[in-house]
C-alpha cells in the first residue's frame, strides 16, 4: 500500500491554528522572518520599514545597556515565546530575569511569560494594544511597553493585582520600571530620537543603590 505524507501547507494570515501546527507551518517557511500566533489566529509582519526599524534599534541599545550591568538577565530581539496552547508571540523585544518566571526549552524556545516585552506599532489601532495586550495580561507579563510610533505615544504597562495599569513618569518625564530596578526611560528623549539622552539616563538608573540591590537578589536566586 502506498501512502502519501500529507503535504505542508504555508502560513496565511488569519488561519487559525494549534499552537503545534504553527510550529509545524513555520519551521516548513525558513524563508518567513516573523508570525504570530494570537488567540489561534495567524497573524504575519509586513516587509519593516524604517519607521519601525529605527525605534526598533533604539528599544535594543536601551535593553542592551540595563542588561551588559545587570548580571542574571538576558534580553532578546525578535525572539518566538511560548505563551499557552493558543498563543506564541514574537515580540520586538523582550527582557527576562534567567531564574525567574520563564524557562529556556530544551529546543531553544521561550516557554511562559518575560517579565518585559515591548513591542514597536505603528498607532493605537494596533493589534498590540488589543488582542496581545490581553494575552500578555492573562499570562502575566508583569510589564508590558508599547511604542506607537506614528502617534508618539509610548504606554508602560505594569500588572497589579491582574490587570494592566500605566505607569507615569516623574516631575523629568523618566518612566522607572518597577519590575527591573534601574531601568529608567527618559521618554521626551526616546520620542524626539535623542539616543544619547536615552542611554545617558539609563545610566543613572543603573547607578542607584536599588539596582545594586537588585543585582544581589537575583544572584542569590
Amino acid at each position: 500500500m502506498v501512502t502519501h505524507q500529507s503535504k505542508i501547507l504555508p502560513l496565511e494570515n488569519g488561519d487559525r491554528l494549534s499552537r503545534l501546527e504553527f510550529e509545524r507551518r513555520y519551521r516548513a517557511m525558513p524563508e518567513l522572518k516573523k508570525a504570530e500566533l494570537i488567540e489561534g489566529r495567524v497573524y504575519m509582519a509586513s516587509p519593516v520599514r524604517i519607521i519601525h526599524g529605527q525605534p526598533h534599534a533604539y528599544i535594543m541599545g536601551w535593553l542592551a545597556v540595563y542588561h551588559a550591568a545587570t548580571p542574571g538577565t538576558q534580553f532578546a530581539d525578535n525572539t518566538t515565546v511560548r505563551l499557552d496552547a493558543d498563543n506564541e508571540p514574537q515580540p520586538d523585544a523582550l527582557l527576562r530575569i534567567e531564574a525567574g518566571q520563564s524557562q529556556i526549552d530544551v529546543d531553544d524556545y521561550i516557554q511562559g511569560a518575560p517579565e518585559l516585552i515591548v513591542e514597536i506599532a505603528a498607532s493605537t489601532a494596533s493589534y498590540d494594544l488589543q488582542e496581545k495586550l490581553q494575552v500578555y495580561r492573562r499570562n502575566g507579563v508583569q510589564e508590558y511597553l508599547v511604542w506607537q510610533v506614528s502617534d508618539r505615544i509610548f504606554d508602560w504597562f505594569c500588572l497589579q493585582d491582574g490587570e494592566y495599569i500605566k505607569l507615569q513618569p516623574d516631575k523629568k518625564n523618566i518612566i522607572k520600571s518597577e519590575v527591573f530596578p534601574g531601568l529608567w526611560l527618559a521618554l521626551d528623549s526616546l520620542l524626539n530620537y535623542d539616543l544619547a539622552e536615552v542611554l545617558k539616563t539609563v545610566q543613572q538608573g543603573l547607578n542607584t543603590t536599588e539596582h545594586q540591590n537588585f543585582i544581589r537578589i537575583i544572584s542569590n536566586q
